[in-house]
């Protein structure tokens, strides 16, 4: 599902490598926990993922794209096989939360009927069912982050990257949040988590890949959380 192989990203006007050799392969419909300090790599990692980045040298594989062979018009149709959910929802404050998860089938080209069909299935597996007409700024921080959630997989993505989305959650909601992660995994979706909340990733007790210094420093099975 993605596969790096010695990927290194050398930023030119910072003369620094932010990834070095980094060797990963994660497996279709797997939960997996990426961690690290502040700077150690986790941003670029996820930057070369969705393509928003180069790899300086190595080799990036995802869902079977080599992206060495990526053209520019092919990185659309890249990009609606991961979604990604970031830690400000960046939902739209003038929509219902109906609306905001409509929007991404809209620019994706689907019909009303298919629009309508949707939308309700994904909101009801993120437990926003009688929500849909609301708007962000009626929700708790919690529900916000799930209409974020419902945004990003409501195109049926292979893959989910999760970008601190506890990051600004108190802990009731980020378990709320993290709960909604574990059922999307449970139907298919690779998923991507970055952290830096230590409970979660020791409760969780899944795949922790740590980063630091732009290397991967551990890669455990279950939990391990070593800065």
């Amino acid at each position: 599902m993605i596969l790096l192989d010695r990927v290194t990203k050398t930023y030119t006007r910072k003369k620094t490598d932010a990834l070095y050799r980094i060797n990963l392969h994660v497996e279709p419909k797997e939960f997996v926990i990426v961690v690290g300090p502040s700077g150690a790599g986790k941003s670029t990692l996820l930057k070369l993922l969705t393509r928003e980045e180069k790899p300086t040298t190595g080799k990036i594989i995802v869902g079977g794209i080599d992206y060495e062979h990526l053209k520019e018009k092919e990185i659309p149709t890249l990009r609606r096989k991961i979604g990604v959910v970031f830690q400000d929802f960046k939902l739209l404050p003038n929509k219902t939360v109906f609306e905001n998860v409509a929007f991404a089938l809209e620019i994706a080209g689907y019909s009303n009927r298919e629009i309508r069909h949707t939308v309700p299935k994904v909101l009801n597996i993120v437990g926003l069912k009688g929500k849909e007409n609301n708007y962000p700024r009626e929700l708790s921080g919690g529900e916000t982050q799930r209409v974020a959630i419902a945004r990003a997989v409501v195109r049926q993505p292979k893959i989910l990257i999760a970008d601190e989305p506890t990051g600004n959650l108190d802990p009731k909601h980020a378990w709320d949040v993290i709960k909604v992660l574990e059922k999307i995994n449970k139907y298919g979706t690779t998923v991507l988590l970055t952290t830096h909340n230590q409970e979660i990733v020791n409760k969780l007790k899944r795949r922790v890949v740590t980063i630091k210094d732009g290397k991967i420093v551990s890669d455990k099975a279950s939990g391990g959380y070593e800065i």
